[in-house]
């Protein structure tokens, strides 16, 4: 996966509910960017959802496949974690969190009722939210004369390069996040400026 140009991963987030034999599924979907801010979306879930039996999630975040988590919250193994994460996985999706919070109705569902009651709420959930497809970026550092942010600015501005960071005096530094599939053609552009240095961060 790692010399892809493009993941699909959301935007907004979104809920859904699927109700089975009285017990109730809100499930629950998120961007995030990383495990601190799946913390802090699991933590207000489990405030505004104190009196649910279970908080079950799982997420995959960063594009080797390797960043992932699973939990059960308490349900048998392997009825709700895995289920949640094989809906996120099944449409390609990255850097999500999905969260399923189920509200115990008195009537067990056993195994395969869990399993495809946690499938069922996720796939709703994340039909809810349309899926976006993003460059995969690689971070440069750019340092320059101040005489020279014109014509910085300039590629930056008609290669679709994003500024995460900029540092504008006399002498200039300026991070920025290049679209993987032109990384090579503009940071040459850059590279070939009068008193211009760049280099890949990571």
């Amino acid at each position: 996966m790692s010399d892809q140009e493009f993941y699909y991963t959301i935007e907004k987030t979104s809920s859904a509910e699927v109700k089975d034999r009285g017990s109730k599924f809100i499930a629950y979907a998120y961007p995030i960017k990383n495990t601190e801010e799946f913390k802090v979306r699991l933590n207000e879930i489990k405030k505004e959802h104190s009196k649910a039996s279970h908080h079950c999630f799982a997420y995959r975040l960063g594009l080797d496949g390797n960043n992932f988590r699973v939990s059960d919250g308490g349900e048998p193994s392997g009825t709700a974690g895995r289920p949640i994460l094989g809906q996120i996985d099944s449409k390609n999706l990255v850097n999500v969190l999905v969260v399923v919070v189920r509200y115990f109705g008195g009537t067990l569902l056993g195994m395969p009722g869990l399993i495809n009651a946690y499938k069922s709420a996720t796939a709703l959930v994340l039909q809810t939210v349309p899926s976006i497809q993003k460059p995969v970026e690689e971070e440069f550092r750019i340092e320059f004369d101040y005489t020279m942010m014109n014509e910085i600015m300039n590629i930056i501005k008609q290669n679709n390069c994003r500024i995460i960071q900029q540092d504008l005096q006399l002498f200039c530094s300026i991070r920025i996040a290049i679209p993987r599939r032109n990384a090579g053609v503009i940071s040459q552009k850059i590279k070939d400026l009068k008193n211009v240095e760049i280099r890949k961060i990571n």
